[in-house]
């Protein structure tokens, strides 16, 4: 029963993972089209690599509901490779996203430049060849793999304790600090914005261009500050019980970190779109005008498809005489 309840919750969430993080693509697409901006590359991506979370976790969803028979140790160590590799690509994302508001705060007169098209290529396909090579390691080096004997793909059950620490200390936690510390950079350097807009003030020079500079450091500032909750939020607790669970692998329930607190994890590709989506007010026009278009042609072709008698009478004069005739 158990099975079949986070077997319907997993196939949920992959249902609005996919949905929220598509819609938010094709709107930073139109974005990226009308503006031309560098910068929404890496959140686009990140939009993408969150999608592709939710398309991994069908198949697991899948696992849980049908209940299939044993998988062969190469499927399930491939299998839970591109989980992780895209899960990897969702979190490395978030720190480009970070690391470009960071430089679009510290550097603001030099971001045009240092931000070109080829940066920003040569800085998503690193990330994804790094996503790769973290996901693909076990597969690239069986040592890191273990011998399974359970009915389903399991995180734990298919990579070594070692691949496990690895990942999680090597990646996980140098992530969350780079993450705090961009954000206390960036706060630093609010700081010193308003400390010389008062000083302006107070000499009675005050124009509108710190105030503007202000404000777009503190909406830069939010957007990291958002990102930091919700990713320390959704992962930190599998993590550490994780490494927990490791090095000591009675001390912790197994059940309950392998499919719950995964499982909040995966609430955090969810949750990228949506605070997107609802923060940035060019992403939230967009996705207006975008549902405002689609429902004009709906209502279009409901027009087109039943035609009222009034609207038919008053097309009958248009129709030429002869050709009724004939």
């Amino acid at each position: 029963m158990a099975s079949l309840a986070l077997g319907a919750i997993l196939a949920v969430l992959a249902s609005l993972i996919i949905a929220a993080n598509t819609l938010v693509a094709i709107a930073l697409l139109c974005l990226i089209l009308k503006s031309g901006s560098k910068g929404l590359y890496f959140v686009l991506n990140l939009a993408v690599a969150d999608a592709m979370v939710g398309f991994t976790v069908v198949g697991l969803a899948k696992d849980e509901l049908s209940q299939p028979l044993q998988p062969s140790q190469v499927f399930c160590v491939l299998r839970m490779a591109f989980v992780t590799s895209s899960s990897a690509a969702s979190i490395l994302s978030l720190i480009l996203v970070a690391c470009d508001r960071h430089l679009s705060v510290r550097k603001p007169f030099h971001y045009v430049q240092l931000v070109t098209g080829l940066r920003v290529g040569v800085r998503l396909v690193v990330l994804w060849l790094v996503a790769g090579i973290i996901g693909f390691l076990p597969v690239l080096t069986p040592c890191f793999q273990k011998i399974s004997t359970h009915k389903k793909c399991s995180f734990f059950e298919v990579f070594h304790p070692v691949y496990v620490l690895t990942i999680f200390c090597v990646g996980f936690f140098p992530a969350l600090f780079l993450f705090f510390y961009l954000y206390c950079d960036m706060l630093k350097i609010a700081s010193v914005h308003v400390q010389h807009i008062r000083q302006v003030e107070h000499a009675g020079l005050a124009g509108g261009c710190p105030p503007s500079r202000t404000a777009s450091d503190m909406k830069a500032m939010r957007t990291v500050a958002v990102l930091i909750g919700c990713f320390t939020l959704s992962w930190l607790p599998f993590f550490v019980t994780s490494i927990v669970q490791t090095v000591c692998s009675e001390c912790l329930p197994y059940r309950v970190i392998e499919s719950w607190l995964w499982l909040l994890g995966l609430c955090n590709s969810l949750l990228n779109p949506l605070l997107y989506s609802y923060w940035q007010k060019d992403v939230r026009l967009q996705l207006s005008q975008l549902a405002a278009s689609v429902k004009r042609r709906i209502l279009l072709l409901l027009g087109k498809g039943h035609r009222f008698p009034g609207r038919a009478a008053k097309s009958l004069p248009t129709v030429s005489c002869p050709q009724l005739q004939n």
